[in-house]
């Protein structure tokens, strides 16, 4: 019988009614990579979040891993290269999360620009002592302004497609050109004329820390950082220096260098600043698909079949 190590529970029952396997779950108590490391050694496979580094050590640590199946698109909390050495297969769940984090970023774009956050929380803190005033909580309007994207795969096109319907003008850095409805430019002109600049990387070591100060610098000073996809393409240090020296507007986070956020980040306490604790595939619709997607491909690679998406 093969056995399957599932460190976290997932939405729905797909992990049900598979007698033929073994499979256990992180209990909930003790440290999660002891626990890994101790029953991974007889494991054929595995089924992970972004929570839980599968490094190294880890896979080393595995005599009959076959499969690492992670409930998330992005896996840069696995050595996907050297699993592959060992004959590992990887797989992730790409697509299926596309539109909601596309919903997600449109959204917290919309709250910073507009001031959604900090209205709401002024009213909440008994702050709104007095009625409409002309220059009262002025926001930007996001209306046939210039929307720019650094990358522009699924996410990119996604939030693209809902730029359109408020007739944004699209532009776009990317190192591929895109049969899209936007121009294809390079990187400075895109810093330079766009009002929000939609961060829509992978991360590598090419993309880390890629949106710095430098780089943010060049942005207007009316403008937006958005950042729905990867938390560390953005130096966070960068990124308050600049907000701090007025150099840009604003910025709206889904993601960030270290999470969970402390309360302590300078960005926590800036009004200029929207925040959302990585909700970007948090709709019980996404969050089942992705759960569905990843035991497909779990239990594909181990029985023989071929994964919905493999890396």
């Amino acid at each position: 019988m093969m056995k399957i190590l599932v460190t976290r529970h997932v939405p729905g029952n797909y992990l049900d009614g598979h007698e033929n396997f073994n499979i256990q779950f992180f209990p909930g108590d003790g440290d999660i990579r002891e626990w890994i490391i101790s029953n991974i050694g007889d494991a054929d496979g595995i089924l992970v979040t972004l929570n839980e580094k599968i490094d190294r050590e880890i896979i080393d640590h595995a005599t009959r891993l076959k499969v690492i199946s992670t409930y998330s698109v992005g896996y840069d909390h696995i050595d996907v290269e050297y699993a592959k050495s060992r004959g590992i297969t990887v797989t992730y769940t790409p697509e299926v999360l596309t539109e909601a984090t596309a919903d997600l970023i449109f959204g917290i774009m919309l709250a910073v620009a507009r001031n959604i956050v900090s209205g709401d929380r002024l009213i909440r803190d008994n702050g709104w002592q007095s009625g409409w005033k002309p220059g009262f909580m002025l926001g930007s309007e996001v209306h046939g302004k210039t929307i720019g994207f650094i990358g522009m795969g699924r996410i990119g096109k996604a939030v693209l497609e809902r730029s359109k319907g408020f007739d944004m003008k699209g532009l776009y850095y990317s190192r591929t050109i895109h049969n899209v409805n936007a121009e294809y430019v390079d990187l400075d002109y895109l810093l330079s004329e766009s009002d929000f600049v939609v961060i829509a990387l992978d991360l590598n070591s090419e993309t880390f820390h890629f949106m710095n100060y430098e780089r943010i610098s060049k942005m207007k000073k009316s403008a937006f950082l958005i950042n729905g996809t990867r938390g560390k393409v953005v130096d966070e240090n960068g990124l308050v220096r600049a907000l701090e020296n007025h150099i840009i507007r604003g910025a709206a986070l889904d993601v960030f260098e270290n999470e969970p956020v402390d309360s302590k980040n300078p960005l926590a306490s800036m009004e200029n600043v929207v925040m959302t604790p990585h909700l970007g595939s948090a709709t019980y619709e996404t969050r089942d698909k992705m759960a569905e997607t990843a035991a497909i491909n779990l239990f594909n690679v181990l029985n023989g079949k071929r994964p919905l998406y493999k890396l």
